[in-house]
């Protein structure tokens, strides 16, 4: 059984906060995402 709760805190930390960290990434990425095409936008419309 201790085992067990060694493998479980050995794995189990990691691992949460592997996914918290990859889902606030996630949200930043999509905000990037979103102002890359509204620059994208706003040079092409400077440029005609």
């Amino acid at each position: 059984m201790e085992e067990l709760y060694t493998n479980i805190a050995n794995l189990g930390f990691p691992i949460v906060i592997s996914l918290f960290l990859l889902v606030r990434i996630e949200g930043k990425l999509n905000e990037l995402t979103k102002s890359i095409t509204e620059l994208s936008k706003v040079i092409e419309t400077k440029l005609n």
